[in-house]
């Protein structure tokens, strides 16, 4: 049920103090709080200052003042803080325009949401992420000019099978052998529960929690469906209730792609589906895989337009550890029903029209949701709208093809420069509409290169040492 400014501000008294937050470019949780007696209905059309050039990618020193304005259907109760706090997520605007600020990814997803419906090809799209994420029990990492290390370490993790931990109780699971065991083998069910009782409490519906495949504590809870904007919205506190929960049980959680050699890493497959009226548009009872003309051709942007896409949807140089041909990682751009090694799937667990959606599995939880999300819809509308022919669904084993048949199966770029060369070259798609402009593109390159690519490209890595130092 949505809420009005009149309800927050009457939630507000129930508190002690208010939490502001909104999302940098990145895609990371900022914020500030105030006392609750200082949230009043005029703070709703007022807004708050705050300085954007202390925010990545935001704002230059000589421009740097900006104004939140809080949306009041966000608001939930932070129950994981000893102090009752009311949390409330807020759009960015201009102080002198008043007009709402280019590089607010929230914004952008709300402008992609407005631009499906321009397009009169659906009224509202569904989505349904699964991120993936480690729960550890220890972190170390750091490093200077002689010297570069990471060290994680979980009590399940396969590594501990023949330590002496007085005692050491066994069970622990092999790599990629965690999918779906049962206590004490499982050793973060009632953590991973706590998680989901705390989405539950902050309005986020939650439809399953489990195991992942990966030793060592990785984990997936799956969101129930819900439109872009405020999916994205949801997946924030997620990210936000995940970490602290663990933080609770002295544990510390991470979203990194690729925390782990020589096993699974996390991704973030995303299902969606367009609906319009009461009809979901991606179904026909006729197609393969049930998938209507329009679904199809959708599939066909995602196919043509991955490569820039990954840059949004997959967007640290850690991403690229995941996504390496040759191992279970969605890579190859194909699509069929059913089959995970293709970059699009057609789940077919149901039959009901209203269950039909595309899965595209590149992405990873490291992302900008807002974003991510955004140019997923815009590059499948640009394939509706240019009839993209996808190509005939590839119903086998990808990663089994003979190697003439293997060599005609084109796969993403294999690292974040690349993808970000691709999404210089091919982000026409995304400009329809205003939803994405030059301005947010170019600040997001810009800071992609300067502040990973060009750091980890430079730095020695430990391995080296390994392979080179005796040459």
């Amino acid at each position: 049920m949505s809420k009005t400014v009149a309800d927050v501000v009457k939630m507000g008294k129930e508190v002690e103090m208010v939490d502001f937050r909104f999302t940098d470019l990145p895609g990371t949780w900022q914020h500030f709080s105030m006392p609750a007696r200082e949230l009043t209905e005029e703070l709703f059309e007022e807004g708050m200052g705050f300085d954007g050039s202390s925010i990545r990618g935001f704002q230059e020193i000589h421009e740097s003042d900006m104004i939140l304005i809080p949306d009041p259907d966000t608001a939930f109760l932070d129950q994981l803080l000893e102090v009752p706090t009311l949390v409330i997520s807020c759009d960015i605007y201009d102080p002198v325009t008043r007009q709402p600020y280019s590089r607010d990814t929230r914004y952008v997803a709300k402008k992609a949401e407005a631009y499906l419906k321009q397009t009169g090809i659906a009224d509202v799209s569904y989505w349904g992420p699964e991120a993936e994420f480690f729960l550890f029990n220890d972190v170390r990492y750091g490093g200077s000019a002689n010297s570069s290390f990471y060290y994680v370490d979980s009590r399940e993790g396969w590594w501990q099978s023949g330590k002496d931990l007085g005692p050491n109780l066994g069970a622990q699971i092999p790599p990629k052998r965690g999918y779906f065991p049962v206590p004490p083998t499982d050793t973060m069910q009632d953590v991973r529960s706590k998680i989901v009782l705390a989405l539950e409490a902050a309005g986020v519906p939650v439809e399953v929690h489990h195991h992942e495949v990966a030793t060592a504590g990785q984990a997936e809870i799956d969101l129930r469906f819900d439109t872009l904007t405020r999916m994205a919205d949801n997946l924030m506190i997620y990210k936000y209730i995940v970490k602290n929960v663990a933080r609770q049980n002295g544990l510390t959680a991470t979203f990194m792609p690729k925390p782990l050699f020589e096993d699974n890493g996390s991704g973030m497959h995303v299902h969606t589906s367009l609906w319009k009226g009461e009809g979901n548009v991606f179904y026909d009872e006729a197609g393969y895989a049930q998938l209507s003309d329009t679904a199809k051709f959708y599939i066909g942007g995602l196919l043509k337009h991955a490569s820039a896409l990954l840059a949004l949807a997959a967007p640290t140089t850690n991403s690229y550890r995941r996504l390496v041909p040759g191992f279970e990682a969605p890579v190859n751009l194909a699509y069929s029903q059913r089959n995970r090694s293709a970059i699009c799937r057609i789940p077919v667990y149901s039959k009901s029209p209203r269950a039909k959606r595309i899965e595209f599995r590149a992405p990873d939880p490291s992302c900008n949701t807002y974003l991510c999300f955004a140019a997923l819809l815009m590059a499948g509308l640009d394939g509706v709208q240019n009839r993209i022919d996808p190509g005939e669904p590839m119903d086998k084993d990808l990663y089994e093809l003979p190697p003439e048949e293997a060599g005609q199966v084109k796969q993403v770029p294999g690292s974040l420069g690349d993808v970000l060369d691709a999404l210089e070259a091919d982000h026409e798609f995304l400009l329809k509409g205003d939803v994405f402009t030059m301005d947010l593109l170019e600040a997001y390159i810009a800071y992609k290169r300067q502040v990973e690519v060009d750091p980890v490209r430079m730095r020695p890595h430990p391995h080296e040492f390994t392979l080179y130092y005796d040459v």
